[in-house]
């Protein structure tokens, strides 16, 4: 079976199951997209990842797994998304040490944390993007916020969750504190809402 590069196109919070989210990966030589259903705090890890500015206080499950493996000399190699039943997709991280490749067992969400944070490419098979692979219609739909970069995701929060708009009336200033005080309470979706109020000012 032949296998299918992936990449990211974004995370959305799911509609259809509370507290998930939506994880849409794409295929790089075409239209298909793949749609995968994610926990909160892997849709976080992953979107801490891809925000490049954004740095927790102290390093999350994924950034220790990449020091650790770093440390002892283990390069991911690549993930692939090899397996899909009952709705549920299985992955494997291909390691390589000393020159001898080893394969393990991961969780879809885990394994593409640890993709982002090692730079290590994406794959699926085919028969499991003709399975559960959605076409996109539009052009526009393939474009995600910023098509200047590519990677960039945006996460759709809980209502509660303040809106950019509510930061209009806040100074630049009082916008890199908040920014500070986001980043050290962990809370990155309003990290990440409120540096692109900042970047729009800018």
């Amino acid at each position: 079976m032949s296998l299918v590069r992936l990449t990211i196109k974004g995370i959305s919070y799911s509609q259809t199951q509370s507290g998930a989210y939506a994880l849409v990966l794409s295929e790089m030589e075409g239209t298909r997209t793949l749609p995968i259903i994610i926990g909160a705090f892997e849709a976080q890890s992953i979107a801490i990842a891809l925000e490049k500015e954004i740095r927790p206080p102290r390093p999350l499950t994924h950034d220790l797994f990449k020091t650790f493996a770093e440390r002892f000399q283990i390069e991911l190699k690549q993930i692939i998304i090899h397996k899909l039943v009952d709705g549920v997709f299985f992955s494997s991280l291909i390691c390589e040490r000393d020159g001898v490749e080893e394969t393990l067992d991961a969780r879809t969400s885990d394994a593409i944390a640890l993709a982002v944070r090692f730079q290590t490419p994406i794959f699926t098979y085919e028969n499991i993007l003709d399975k559960a692979g959605i076409y996109l219609k539009t052009e526009e739909s393939l474009e995600i916020e910023d098509d200047a970069d590519m990677e960039k995701i945006e996460l759709i929060p809980d209502t509660d969750v303040i809106d950019s708009s509510d930061f209009s009336t806040l100074s630049l200033k009082d916008l890199e504190k908040q920014l500070n005080d986001a980043v050290h309470n962990e809370d990155y979706e309003l990290a990440a809402k409120i540096r692109d109020e900042i970047s729009k000012r800018s």
